[in-house]
Protein backbone atom coordinates (compact mmCIF):
# COMPACT_ATOMS: atom_id res chain seq x y z
CA UNK A 1 0.00 0.00 0.00
CA UNK A 2 1.10 3.76 -0.70
CA UNK A 3 3.32 5.15 2.38
CA UNK A 4 4.58 8.55 2.65
CA UNK A 5 7.87 8.77 1.10
CA UNK A 6 11.64 9.37 3.01
CA UNK A 7 12.70 12.71 2.44
CA UNK A 8 16.70 13.30 2.28
CA UNK A 9 17.75 16.34 4.24
CA UNK A 10 19.91 17.85 1.33
CA UNK A 11 17.16 17.67 -0.97
CA UNK A 12 14.74 19.58 1.88
CA UNK A 13 17.59 22.29 1.75
CA UNK A 14 17.97 22.35 -2.25
CA UNK A 15 14.68 23.02 -2.65
CA UNK A 16 14.42 26.23 0.36
CA UNK A 17 17.53 27.18 -1.39
CA UNK A 18 16.40 27.20 -4.94
CA UNK A 19 12.43 28.85 -3.56
CA UNK A 20 15.22 31.70 -1.94
CA UNK A 21 16.70 32.68 -5.25
CA UNK A 22 13.79 32.69 -7.15
CA UNK A 23 12.09 34.96 -4.35
CA UNK A 24 14.89 37.33 -4.46
CA UNK A 25 15.10 37.57 -8.23
CA UNK A 26 11.56 37.80 -8.52
CA UNK A 27 10.94 41.10 -6.50
CA UNK A 28 14.51 42.39 -8.10
CA UNK A 29 12.25 42.14 -10.98
CA UNK A 30 9.07 43.99 -10.08
CA UNK A 31 11.14 46.34 -8.22
CA UNK A 32 13.39 46.98 -11.00
CA UNK A 33 9.86 47.59 -13.38
CA UNK A 34 8.44 49.90 -10.83
CA UNK A 35 11.88 52.05 -11.02
CA UNK A 36 11.78 52.25 -14.72
CA UNK A 37 8.58 53.18 -15.02
CA UNK A 38 8.78 56.04 -12.25
CA UNK A 39 12.45 57.30 -13.14
CA UNK A 40 12.51 60.12 -16.12
CA UNK A 41 13.53 59.17 -19.78
CA UNK A 42 17.35 59.76 -19.63
CA UNK A 43 17.72 57.45 -16.43
CA UNK A 44 15.56 54.57 -18.00
CA UNK A 45 18.78 52.99 -20.00
CA UNK A 46 20.44 52.65 -16.64
CA UNK A 47 18.40 50.93 -14.82
CA UNK A 48 19.32 47.29 -15.88
CA UNK A 49 22.55 47.87 -15.40
CA UNK A 50 22.01 49.01 -11.63
CA UNK A 51 20.06 45.43 -10.93
CA UNK A 52 21.36 42.79 -13.14
CA UNK A 53 24.23 42.36 -10.80
CA UNK A 54 21.58 41.62 -7.40
CA UNK A 55 19.66 38.95 -9.92
CA UNK A 56 22.83 37.29 -11.32
CA UNK A 57 24.26 37.41 -7.46
CA UNK A 58 21.73 35.72 -6.51
CA UNK A 59 21.52 32.82 -9.04
CA UNK A 60 25.53 32.71 -8.67
CA UNK A 61 25.14 31.93 -5.12
CA UNK A 62 21.84 29.30 -5.21
CA UNK A 63 23.65 27.52 -7.90
CA UNK A 64 26.78 26.89 -5.70
CA UNK A 65 24.50 26.44 -2.49
CA UNK A 66 22.80 23.65 -4.87
CA UNK A 67 25.87 21.99 -5.75
CA UNK A 68 27.50 21.37 -2.65
CA UNK A 69 23.91 19.79 -1.38
CA UNK A 70 23.82 17.65 -4.60
CA UNK A 71 27.51 16.28 -3.17
CA UNK A 72 26.54 15.91 0.69
CA UNK A 73 23.39 14.35 -0.66
CA UNK A 74 24.89 10.81 0.18
CA UNK A 75 25.93 11.57 3.34
CA UNK A 76 23.24 13.24 5.00
CA UNK A 77 21.01 10.12 4.97
CA UNK A 78 17.54 9.97 4.49
CA UNK A 79 14.59 10.88 7.34
CA UNK A 80 11.25 10.50 7.74
CA UNK A 81 8.01 12.09 6.20
CA UNK A 82 8.60 15.70 7.73
CA UNK A 83 6.21 16.00 11.19
CA UNK A 84 5.02 19.03 13.21
CA UNK A 85 6.30 22.74 12.25
CA UNK A 86 7.96 21.60 9.59
CA UNK A 87 5.53 19.46 7.42
CA UNK A 88 2.56 22.49 8.15
CA UNK A 89 5.34 24.91 6.47
CA UNK A 90 6.29 22.78 3.59
CA UNK A 91 2.63 21.94 3.32
CA UNK A 92 1.62 25.71 3.46
CA UNK A 93 4.17 26.39 0.76
CA UNK A 94 2.81 24.03 -1.22
CA UNK A 95 -0.71 25.52 -1.08
CA UNK A 96 0.68 28.71 -2.24
CA UNK A 97 2.99 27.96 -4.68
CA UNK A 98 2.76 24.17 -4.79
CA UNK A 99 1.90 24.20 -8.81
CA UNK A 100 5.82 25.58 -8.96
CA UNK A 101 7.33 23.79 -7.28
CA UNK A 102 6.11 20.90 -9.39
CA UNK A 103 6.73 22.62 -12.61
CA UNK A 104 10.22 23.79 -11.62
CA UNK A 105 10.66 19.98 -9.99
CA UNK A 106 11.62 21.69 -6.35
CA UNK A 107 12.16 18.65 -3.70
CA UNK A 108 9.82 20.79 -1.56
CA UNK A 109 7.03 19.97 -4.07
CA UNK A 110 4.54 17.26 -1.78
CA UNK A 111 3.85 14.10 -3.83
CA UNK A 112 0.60 12.78 -2.84
CA UNK A 113 0.61 9.47 -1.13
CA UNK A 114 -1.38 7.29 1.47
CA UNK A 115 -0.94 6.78 5.27
CA UNK A 116 -2.44 4.30 7.50
CA UNK A 117 -1.67 4.84 11.30
CA UNK A 118 0.47 2.03 12.58
CA UNK A 119 -1.78 -0.12 15.00
CA UNK A 120 -5.45 1.12 13.19
CA UNK A 121 -7.44 -1.86 12.67
CA UNK A 122 -7.48 -3.39 9.24
CA UNK A 123 -11.10 -3.25 8.60
CA UNK A 124 -12.56 -4.10 5.01
CA UNK A 125 -14.19 -0.51 5.54
CA UNK A 126 -12.61 2.67 4.96
CA UNK A 127 -12.19 5.53 6.22
CA UNK A 128 -10.27 8.16 3.46
CA UNK A 129 -9.72 11.11 4.64
CA UNK A 130 -8.71 14.30 2.71
CA UNK A 131 -6.74 17.36 4.27
CA UNK A 132 -7.65 21.04 2.98
CA UNK A 133 -5.57 23.60 1.14
CA UNK A 134 -2.52 24.83 2.89
CA UNK A 135 -2.25 21.70 4.89
CA UNK A 136 -1.24 18.35 5.61
CA UNK A 137 -2.53 14.79 6.55
CA UNK A 138 -0.62 15.42 10.17
CA UNK A 139 -3.13 18.65 10.75
CA UNK A 140 -6.82 16.18 11.16
CA UNK A 141 -5.04 15.83 14.43
CA UNK A 142 -6.07 19.31 17.00
CA UNK A 143 -6.64 20.19 20.19
CA UNK A 144 -6.19 16.60 21.08
CA UNK A 145 -8.78 15.09 18.99
CA UNK A 146 -8.51 13.69 15.51
CA UNK A 147 -11.93 12.66 13.41
CA UNK A 148 -10.20 9.61 12.07
CA UNK A 149 -9.15 8.12 14.86
CA UNK A 150 -12.24 8.38 16.82
CA UNK A 151 -14.28 7.56 14.39
CA UNK A 152 -12.23 4.65 13.96
CA UNK A 153 -12.68 3.77 17.15
CA UNK A 154 -16.41 3.88 17.66
CA UNK A 155 -17.10 2.53 13.93
CA UNK A 156 -14.71 -0.23 13.45
CA UNK A 157 -13.42 1.69 10.47
CA UNK A 158 -9.43 2.00 9.23
CA UNK A 159 -8.77 5.34 8.79
CA UNK A 160 -6.75 6.53 5.62
CA UNK A 161 -4.99 9.77 5.37
CA UNK A 162 -4.26 11.44 2.43
CA UNK A 163 -1.69 13.59 1.55
CA UNK A 164 -1.25 15.58 -1.41
CA UNK A 165 0.05 19.22 -3.07
CA UNK A 166 -2.95 21.74 -2.62
CA UNK A 167 -1.36 24.36 -4.78
CA UNK A 168 -2.24 22.12 -7.87
CA UNK A 169 -5.61 22.49 -9.91
CA UNK A 170 -8.16 20.57 -7.74
CA UNK A 171 -8.71 18.62 -10.74
CA UNK A 172 -5.55 17.50 -11.35
CA UNK A 173 -5.28 16.14 -7.56
CA UNK A 174 -8.82 14.68 -8.01
CA UNK A 175 -7.40 12.53 -11.01
CA UNK A 176 -4.22 11.11 -9.41
CA UNK A 177 -6.29 10.60 -6.23
CA UNK A 178 -8.68 8.53 -8.05
CA UNK A 179 -5.52 6.29 -9.07
CA UNK A 180 -4.24 6.20 -5.61
CA UNK A 181 -7.72 4.69 -4.32
CA UNK A 182 -7.72 1.90 -7.02
CA UNK A 183 -4.04 1.00 -5.90
CA UNK A 184 -5.28 1.32 -2.71
CA UNK A 185 -7.80 -1.06 -2.83
CA UNK A 186 -5.60 -3.18 -4.87
CA UNK A 187 -2.74 -3.19 -2.09
CA UNK A 188 -4.68 -3.63 0.96
CA UNK A 189 -3.77 -6.26 3.45
CA UNK A 190 -8.07 -7.48 3.58
CA UNK A 191 -10.57 -7.18 1.01
CA UNK A 192 -12.48 -3.63 1.07
CA UNK A 193 -15.81 -3.94 1.24
CA UNK A 194 -16.61 -0.30 1.29
CA UNK A 195 -15.39 2.96 1.33
CA UNK A 196 -16.58 6.88 3.02
CA UNK A 197 -14.95 9.77 1.78
CA UNK A 198 -14.28 12.59 4.44
CA UNK A 199 -12.57 15.91 2.82
CA UNK A 200 -12.28 19.21 4.84
CA UNK A 201 -12.41 22.41 3.14
CA UNK A 202 -11.06 21.70 -0.16
CA UNK A 203 -10.57 18.59 0.26
CA UNK A 204 -14.12 17.68 -0.40
CA UNK A 205 -14.15 19.12 -3.83
CA UNK A 206 -10.99 16.89 -4.22
CA UNK A 207 -13.47 13.92 -3.70
CA UNK A 208 -15.67 15.49 -5.64
CA UNK A 209 -13.17 15.65 -8.70
CA UNK A 210 -12.12 12.10 -7.66
CA UNK A 211 -15.59 9.92 -7.77
CA UNK A 212 -16.17 12.33 -11.60
CA UNK A 213 -12.61 10.31 -12.63
CA UNK A 214 -13.73 7.18 -11.37
CA UNK A 215 -17.09 7.05 -12.67
CA UNK A 216 -15.91 8.52 -16.29
CA UNK A 217 -12.77 5.48 -15.58
CA UNK A 218 -15.07 2.58 -14.25
CA UNK A 219 -12.50 2.54 -11.85
CA UNK A 220 -12.66 -0.53 -9.66
CA UNK A 221 -13.17 1.63 -5.95
CA UNK A 222 -15.90 3.10 -7.34
CA UNK A 223 -18.13 0.58 -6.70
CA UNK A 224 -17.30 -0.14 -3.33
CA UNK A 225 -17.96 4.05 -2.25
CA UNK A 226 -21.10 4.20 -0.16
CA UNK A 227 -20.90 7.98 1.56
CA UNK A 228 -19.46 11.45 0.64
CA UNK A 229 -18.93 13.90 3.19
CA UNK A 230 -17.76 17.35 2.83
CA UNK A 231 -16.51 19.36 6.09
CA UNK A 232 -16.77 23.14 5.31
CA UNK A 233 -16.08 22.95 1.46
CA UNK A 234 -16.25 25.94 -0.70
CA UNK A 235 -18.50 23.99 -3.49
CA UNK A 236 -19.32 27.71 -5.03
CA UNK A 237 -15.80 29.07 -4.12
CA UNK A 238 -14.59 31.13 -1.22
CA UNK A 239 -15.24 35.13 -1.42
CA UNK A 240 -11.43 35.49 0.10
CA UNK A 241 -9.97 34.37 -3.88
CA UNK A 242 -12.71 36.51 -4.86
CA UNK A 243 -11.36 39.56 -3.09
CA UNK A 244 -7.82 38.14 -4.18
CA UNK A 245 -9.65 38.11 -8.28
CA UNK A 246 -10.92 42.30 -7.90
CA UNK A 247 -7.30 43.44 -6.50
CA UNK A 248 -5.20 41.35 -8.90
CA UNK A 249 -7.56 43.35 -11.91
CA UNK A 250 -7.33 46.61 -9.71
CA UNK A 251 -3.66 46.77 -9.65
CA UNK A 252 -3.18 45.82 -13.12
CA UNK A 253 -5.69 48.58 -14.21
CA UNK A 254 -2.65 51.49 -14.27
CA UNK A 255 1.26 50.99 -16.11
CA UNK A 256 2.25 52.18 -12.23
CA UNK A 257 0.65 49.84 -10.40
CA UNK A 258 0.99 46.42 -12.75
CA UNK A 259 4.12 45.83 -11.11
CA UNK A 260 2.81 45.55 -8.08
CA UNK A 261 0.39 43.43 -9.78
CA UNK A 262 2.53 40.83 -10.30
CA UNK A 263 2.58 40.10 -6.57
CA UNK A 264 -0.78 39.91 -6.44
CA UNK A 265 -0.71 36.82 -8.94
CA UNK A 266 1.66 34.39 -6.86
CA UNK A 267 -1.16 32.38 -5.84
CA UNK A 268 -1.09 28.82 -6.82
CA UNK A 269 -3.48 27.23 -9.05
CA UNK A 270 -5.11 25.54 -6.14
CA UNK A 271 -6.29 28.32 -4.94
CA UNK A 272 -7.26 30.42 -7.92
CA UNK A 273 -9.55 26.96 -8.20
CA UNK A 274 -11.35 28.12 -5.12
CA UNK A 275 -12.97 31.33 -6.50
CA UNK A 276 -16.03 29.35 -7.59
CA UNK A 277 -15.13 25.96 -6.83
CA UNK A 278 -13.61 25.08 -10.22
CA UNK A 279 -13.11 21.01 -10.09
CA UNK A 280 -12.75 19.98 -13.80
CA UNK A 281 -10.26 20.26 -15.96
CA UNK A 282 -12.73 22.42 -18.35
CA UNK A 283 -12.45 24.87 -15.91
CA UNK A 284 -9.31 26.12 -15.95
CA UNK A 285 -7.63 24.11 -19.67
CA UNK A 286 -7.24 26.98 -22.33
CA UNK A 287 -8.18 30.03 -19.90
CA UNK A 288 -6.30 32.93 -17.99
CA UNK A 289 -6.69 32.03 -14.52
CA UNK A 290 -6.43 35.41 -13.05
CA UNK A 291 -8.49 37.10 -15.48
CA UNK A 292 -11.57 38.53 -14.03
CA UNK A 293 -15.02 36.16 -14.82
CA UNK A 294 -18.00 35.42 -13.47
CA UNK A 295 -19.12 32.00 -12.31
CA UNK A 296 -18.95 30.03 -14.97
CA UNK A 297 -17.42 26.36 -13.51
CA UNK A 298 -19.10 23.12 -14.87
CA UNK A 299 -21.71 22.11 -12.72
CA UNK A 300 -20.59 18.38 -11.59
CA UNK A 301 -23.51 16.55 -9.46
CA UNK A 302 -23.33 14.34 -6.79
CA UNK A 303 -22.02 10.94 -7.12
CA UNK A 304 -24.91 8.27 -7.93
CA UNK A 305 -26.02 5.69 -5.37
CA UNK A 306 -23.52 7.50 -2.51
CA UNK A 307 -25.04 9.12 0.40
CA UNK A 308 -23.51 12.63 0.20
CA UNK A 309 -23.17 15.26 3.38
CA UNK A 310 -22.44 18.24 4.25
CA UNK A 311 -21.31 20.46 7.03
CA UNK A 312 -21.16 24.05 7.40
CA UNK A 313 -19.26 26.04 10.26
CA UNK A 314 -20.53 29.43 11.45
CA UNK A 315 -19.14 32.10 13.34
CA UNK A 316 -21.95 34.41 13.32
CA UNK A 317 -24.46 32.86 15.08
CA UNK A 318 -27.08 33.59 12.53
CA UNK A 319 -27.77 30.40 11.04
CA UNK A 320 -30.14 31.82 8.63
CA UNK A 321 -28.54 35.38 7.17
CA UNK A 322 -26.75 35.25 3.68
CA UNK A 323 -23.60 35.98 5.19
CA UNK A 324 -23.16 33.56 7.56
CA UNK A 325 -20.08 31.97 7.47
CA UNK A 326 -16.97 29.81 9.28
CA UNK A 327 -14.79 33.06 8.61
CA UNK A 328 -13.27 31.09 5.61
CA UNK A 329 -16.15 29.30 3.55
CA UNK A 330 -20.02 31.00 3.80
CA UNK A 331 -22.68 28.50 4.57
CA UNK A 332 -24.53 28.37 1.28
CA UNK A 333 -21.33 27.54 -0.17
CA UNK A 334 -20.42 24.24 2.04
CA UNK A 335 -23.94 23.67 1.77
CA UNK A 336 -23.73 23.76 -1.82
CA UNK A 337 -26.72 25.93 -2.29
CA UNK A 338 -27.07 28.26 -4.66
CA UNK A 339 -29.45 31.23 -5.82
CA UNK A 340 -30.04 29.48 -9.43
CA UNK A 341 -31.33 25.89 -8.88
CA UNK A 342 -29.68 24.23 -12.08
CA UNK A 343 -26.42 25.44 -9.72
CA UNK A 344 -27.15 23.75 -6.56
CA UNK A 345 -25.07 20.74 -5.43
CA UNK A 346 -28.28 18.69 -4.71
CA UNK A 347 -27.23 17.73 -0.84
CA UNK A 348 -30.37 16.26 0.53
CA UNK A 349 -31.68 18.82 3.60
CA UNK A 350 -31.52 16.27 6.19
CA UNK A 351 -28.35 15.59 4.88
CA UNK A 352 -26.90 19.21 5.89
CA UNK A 353 -25.77 20.20 9.24
CA UNK A 354 -24.94 23.25 10.72
CA UNK A 355 -22.60 23.99 13.56
CA UNK A 356 -22.73 27.25 15.48
CA UNK A 357 -19.88 29.41 16.79
CA UNK A 358 -17.60 27.54 14.39
CA UNK A 359 -14.78 28.58 12.98
CA UNK A 360 -13.15 26.88 9.72
CA UNK A 361 -10.63 25.23 11.22
CA UNK A 362 -12.67 24.43 14.74
CA UNK A 363 -14.39 22.34 12.45
CA UNK A 364 -11.97 19.64 12.80
CA UNK A 365 -11.82 19.47 16.47
CA UNK A 366 -15.61 20.96 18.10
CA UNK A 367 -17.56 17.93 18.99
CA UNK A 368 -21.15 18.91 17.73
CA UNK A 369 -19.09 18.05 14.85
CA UNK A 370 -17.92 15.18 15.60
CA UNK A 371 -21.20 13.63 16.63
CA UNK A 372 -22.55 14.80 13.54
CA UNK A 373 -20.31 12.97 11.47
CA UNK A 374 -20.33 9.98 13.60
CA UNK A 375 -24.08 9.91 13.17
CA UNK A 376 -23.75 10.06 8.97
CA UNK A 377 -21.48 7.28 9.46
CA UNK A 378 -23.79 5.27 11.00
CA UNK A 379 -26.48 5.50 8.83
Amino acid sequence: MPMAPARNHADTLRGATRLAVVATTGITTVVEEMHTRLSPPGWKLLVPFAYAPIRGIAELVGFGIDRVLRELQPHLGDTTAPTGESAALIAALNGVVGDYLEESRNPLAIVMDARVPDGAPKSGRLLVLVHGSCMNDLQWHRRGHDHGEALARELGMTPVYIRYNSGRHISTNGRELAELLSRVVAEFPVPVEEISLLGHSMGGLVCRSACQVAEASNAPWRGKLRRLLCLGSPHHGSYLERGGNIADALLGATSYSAPIGRLARIRSAGVTDLRFGAISDEDWTSRDRFAWNRDAVRHVPLPKDVACFAIAGTTTGVLTAKLASDGLVAVDSALGRHTRVSRAIGFPEENCFVAPDTGHLDLLSRDVVYQQLRTFLAR
